[in-house]
């Protein structure tokens, strides 16, 4: 059934990762002007003008895809076994995620040493609870369903 308690966990994990296309990760200012990293790349504000100094669209494009992934799996209800395999590949790739996107927040100009983490730090590993509590959701339907046959 699509009303499930896994169906709002997926979602809320695709919402996050949503959210991440649209959130600052990491924030750091220094005397040439404000930089900031998104997924879609780095960007510098200065004289109270922001423009986008390197863009990441293969970063934008996989975040876009692991968000997919976890709404379109939603739709599998009927199909316990396969929903649960796709949620833990979802973790997988919300973790290779976060790795990339580490990877690409060491290179902000002027190296990462005093420089804030923000809200988008923290989305994937959000994002990755959401989906373990999905996972559990439909464990717990598993149950239920083997409890109700031994009944029959």
């Amino acid at each position: 059934m699509i009303q499930r308690v896994q169906s709002v966990w997926l979602f809320l994990a695709s919402l996050t990762l949503f959210f991440l296309l649209i959130l600052p990760i990491l924030t750091k200012q220094s005397n040439t002007g404000d930089f900031w990293f998104q997924v879609g790349g780095f960007y510098q504000r200065t004289n109270n003008i922001a423009h986008r100094i390197e863009s990441y669209t293969a970063l934008f494009g996989g975040t876009i895809l692991v968000g997919l992934i976890c709404l379109g799996n939603i739709f599998t209800f009927r199909n316990r076994t396969l929903q649960k395999r796709i949620v833990l590949l979802t973790i997988v790739l919300i973790l290779a995620l976060a790795g990339w996107i580490a990877s690409y927040a060491l290179k902000i100009p002027g190296g990462i040493d005093g420089a804030t983490f923000n809200i988008g730090a923290y989305l994937p590993i959000l994002s990755v609870l959401f989906c373990a509590l999905a996972h559990r959701g439909i464990r717990k339907d598993e149950q239920l369903i083997r409890s109700a046959d031994r009944l029959r």
